[in-house]
């Protein structure tokens, strides 16, 4: 996790291929087209009549057993499929979308990447096992950030954690390839949004600050960014970090400001920004799915997005009083 205070020690992670977590450069696209969808401009995309279903394929005979042990923890901690139950229970998708946990992956693909049409995720093994060492040599060598329970302090609930919220990144994309949902920005950027909307409001803090760990150790391994980090489309990876400490602080500040903020984790120059930043992430994704909720879930659904608007206004009241004492701190 980010700490602009200081480590007392610290080891090199040796991380190969995966220095863009997350990342979905991929080719081809699976499932056959049932339609091309409406055009520019034509507004929410009208639901069918049967909702799409989002399952979780393992591909055991595919995973090496270098890669097993991985698969395994990731498979019984059921985070995937806590995230597909909750798409199923909560939107209505065109089309069926398939997780796929298998080493038979498109060519070039090293990391979890989404399809084009949102109808795929695949997941590598050698992808999660990747996550578990590097996490594993964290627990070894870095002192345990304050937000973190000392009881999940290990190899195994990080890279659950982890993995949860990355895949939260994944199905992000996978919802805005599917709903062609509106982006006012990059698309990664859009996907993060949704990794932090989900994991904070339905799980809780400990996918973010895993997430955050993990990502500060790809940071340091990388160095200094190059022209090619500052190019990619995903935003510079230490950038990344504390995004996700900027939204779950957000959320709550009275709980998080002195685990996070006092503690040295999210700078005091950017926590004054994270309640209006999370008010209005937290409204937007529950405006872009509100014409996609499956019927159970549709006044529920209305109902939060009503009270996201609610605090989003008060949010940026709150910051306007403030900004001027914010800008010259900076």
């Amino acid at each position: 996790m980010p700490n602009t205070a200081g480590r007392s020690k610290r080891a090199r992670i040796v991380l190969s291929g995966v220095l863009l977590l997350a990342g979905v450069v991929s080719t081809g696209c699976s499932g056959e087209a049932r339609d091309a969808g409406p055009g520019p401009g034509a507004g929410p995309r009208p639901q069918a009549a049967r909702s799409g279903r989002v399952t979780v394929v393992y591909e055991a005979q595919t995973v090496k057993p270098e890669d097993r042990e991985a698969v395994a923890l990731i498979r019984n901690s059921r985070v995937l499929e806590r995230t597909a139950d909750w798409v199923n229970r909560s939107l209505t998708l065109p089309h069926d979308m398939v997780v796929k946990v298998t080493a038979a992956v498109p060519p070039g693909v090293t990391d979890a990447v989404t399809q084009p049409d949102g109808r795929t995720i695949f997941v590598p093994p050698s992808f999660l096992t990747e996550i578990e060492k590097a996490l594993a040599d964290v627990v070894k060598t870095v002192e345990r950030p304050a937000p973190f329970p000392a009881s999940e302090y290990n190899t195994d609930h990080l890279t659950v954690l982890s993995t949860e919220f990355i895949f939260g990144h994944e199905m992000g994309h996978a919802l805005q390839r599917q709903l062609l949902l509106a982006n006012l920005g990059l698309e990664e950027d859009a996907a993060d949004g949704f990794a932090s909307f989900y994991t904070v409001n339905e799980v809780g803090p400990g996918p973010s600050l895993a997430a955050a760990i993990l990502f500060d150790e790809i940071a340091r391994k990388e160095g200094t960014p190059t022209l090619e980090g500052m190019s990619s489309d995903h935003p510079i990876t230490q950038q990344r970090a504390f995004n996700f400490l900027c939204y779950l602080e957000g959320s709550n500040p009275k709980k998080y400001q002195q685990s996070l903020v006092d503690s040295g984790h999210l700078p005091k120059t950017r926590a004054p920004l994270c309640p209006q930043a999370w008010a209005m992430l937290d409204y937007g994704w529950w405006t872009q799915l509100q014409p996609h909720l499956s019927g159970a879930l549709r006044a529920q659904g209305a109902e939060e997005q009503k009270k996201a608007h609610g605090r989003l206004i008060a949010e940026t009241q709150a910051l306007a009083k403030r900004i001027d004492e914010i800008r010259s701190g900076q």
